[in-house]
């Protein structure tokens, strides 16, 4: 089976600062790919290659085959590859529920007329039972009419998730899901991601700090240190890598 997502030697610099500096991996479909490493690893402005936020200076990067590296991010996400942010951006002035509809693969944009059509009107209602359900599953669905400024911040991280959803992708890339999510919510959404996979074949490629949702929810995990990838396997192989050992402590000492 081919790769869902692949990395090939991609590099991003800043200045004189190397940030990715010839990165390769590959993300299987229908798994779930932790994404780790110290702060300064690299990780996010890799995902930011991947979704095309940033342009990488070289190298290339698949999705199912087909090169996406010098698409814009909307035609990236067009083509089933859908990503959160590590600050949620939502729209604070309209409801939750506004929120998710808009990002409905099928909802907005058309004119009077052809809201009025009976086709019309029929997708924006499997649209909002869609986004109904999904509110359900993250427990946001008693805020559906709230303003989407006045969640908190973890409500914030779970309405990006749901609205990334919407677009029903066939590969999601979650930045630091669990930033600010209580612990409550930490455990179900940690079993709805598993559902994603499970049930429903969604590929994720994750970027977290919480190293103990990492190893509990990946089929593989991948460590970058230095821009660099350093080290992937099982979560139990990565544990025992004298690497990401070494590149975890001296990440410590380095900051102490």
């Amino acid at each position: 089976m081919s790769a869902r997502l692949e990395v090939f030697d991609v590099v991003r610099t800043f200045g004189g600062v190397r940030a990715v500096d010839g990165a390769t991996l590959a993300v299987e479909p229908g798994s779930i790919t932790g994404l780790i490493g110290p702060n300064g690893a690299g990780k996010s402005t890799l995902f930011n290659c991947i979704s095309g936020f940033l342009r990488p200076q070289s190298g290339r990067v698949l999705l199912d085959g087909g090169r996406i590296d010098r698409r814009a991010p909307h035609r990236i996400a067009r083509a089933g590859l859908v990503r959160s942010f590590q600050t949620p951006r939502t729209l604070a002035r309209m409801t939750v529920l506004e929120n998710v509809m808009l990002a409905a693969r099928r909802h907005g944009g058309e004119r009077l007329g052809g809201a009025l059509a009976p086709s019309a009107r029929r997708r924006e209602r499997e649209a909002r039972a869609q986004a109904v359900a999904l509110l359900e599953l993250v427990r946001l669905d008693a805020h559906g009419e709230a303003l989407a400024g006045a969640l908190s911040g973890g409500q914030r991280k779970l309405l990006d998730l749901v609205r990334a959803l919407m677009v029903e992708p066939r590969i999601l890339l979650l930045d630091e899901p669990m930033a600010g999510v209580n612990p409550t919510l930490r455990v179900e959404l940690l079993e709805h991601i598993l559902a994603l996979r499970d049930r429903d074949g969604v590929t994720l490629l994750i970027v977290e700090h919480d190293l103990d949702f990492v190893m509990r929810a990946s089929d593989r995990v991948i460590v970058m240190n230095d821009g660099r990838v350093i080290a992937e396997g099982t979560p139990d192989e990565v544990r025992a890598d004298e690497r990401v050992v070494d590149a975890y402590l001296g990440a410590r000492h380095g900051a102490a």
